[in-house]
């Protein structure tokens, strides 16, 4: 226990300096930006002689150390930036779309989990036999299909030929949970749908090694029952899927603004949309910055379980 304690502190301890690394990237890349915020937020009216002054005013024309080490100092008092005129808080706005994109890649994780565990286990139980070839061709399939093109595919089927889900649009849960459900369906099922393939492949090939294993010959032989094997099997397998979720659930939080786009979803994806399109460089640097963060925090969480549930880790 004290080494999985010393483990997880030294994963804790990276986290401020990669946080640092991420500020600094997005901080320099959105510099070089051709957009000028003077010429944002004084109008198309405002005469050379106005964005110079407003330049100055805001510490535009201060080397970029100086800015970076600003920027720093308004991140740390909780202070994003505010949009385009009409002027709001970036953090109020992040606000309001951050959680609508936390359900939406929530419920595509438990979407993606659910089906890559039913495929892998199916496929490794009945390897060789047709339940195996068909997990196989769903699965290769799942990776081929884009979400988005996915997304339309359902909107098409789903909402326009059937209508039983809308085509886009957010209810939220506290208003209904049916209507939150029927609203996220879909564009969660489309996002989680890569995912679950790519995962599958991995829990069959975990399976098929792990049932491969004479502990499971010896346990078969004893006559313990079937699924008891199975279930005992599966915890050890899901060692070396746990391993890439991380990354699988950075893919979910990228996917998601997207798929927001097609769905008409007020998240994350909107306001990068909104701030792409309007030129709102604090827009776009708040959101983007929340996104790599997030990203940051989910792969680290994952760390801490991998080290939970793998004991030999805990030993090295």
């Amino acid at each position: 226990m004290v080494t999985f304690f010393r483990l997880a502190l030294r994963r804790l301890a990276i986290m401020p300096v990669m946080i640092l690394g991420i500020t600094l990237l997005v901080f320099v890349v959105l510099q070089f930006s051709p957009v000028d915020p003077a010429y944002n937020a004084l109008g198309d009216g405002a005469s050379a002689a106005a964005r110079a002054a407003f330049a100055e005013a805001n510490g535009l024309n201060d080397p970029l150390p100086v800015r970076y080490v600003r920027f720093l100092g308004q991140l740390l008092s909780g202070d994003l930036g505010s949009t385009v005129p009409p002027s709001q808080p970036v953090l109020d706005r992040i606000s309001i779309a951050l959680p609508l994109t936390i359900q939406l890649t929530a419920l595509g994780l438990v979407i993606a989990i659910v089906l890559a565990l039913v495929l892998g286990v199916t496929g490794a139980v009945f390897r060789d036999r047709w339940p195996d070839q068909l997990t196989r061709v769903l699965s290769i399939a799942g990776v081929a299909i884009p979400s988005f093109w996915l997304g339309v595919l359902l909107i098409q089927q789903f909402a326009l030929n059937s209508p039983v889900f809308p085509t886009g649009g957010y209810v939220n849960p506290a208003d209904s949970f049916s209507g939150w459900l029927r609203s996220m369906a879909l564009p969660a099922f489309a996002l989680a749908v890569p995912v679950a393939a790519s995962l599958a492949r991995l829990v069959r090939t975990s399976m098929v090694a792990e049932l491969d294993r004479d502990y499971v010959r010896t346990a078969t032989g004893n006559g313990l029952p079937r699924h008891v094997v199975v279930r005992g099997v599966l915890r050890n397998a899901l060692i070396t899927p746990l391993t890439v979720l991380g990354v699988r659930v950075g893919y979910l939080l990228s996917g998601a603004v997207v798929i927001e786009t097609i769905f008409d979803l007020p998240g994350m994806g909107k306001l990068i949309l909104e701030g792409v399109t309007g030129g709102d460089v604090a827009l776009v640097q708040g959101t983007v910055l929340t996104i790599a963060v997030a990203f940051l925090v989910v792969n680290v969480v994952v760390d801490l379980l991998y080290l939970l549930v793998n004991p030999r880790i805990r030993t090295v």
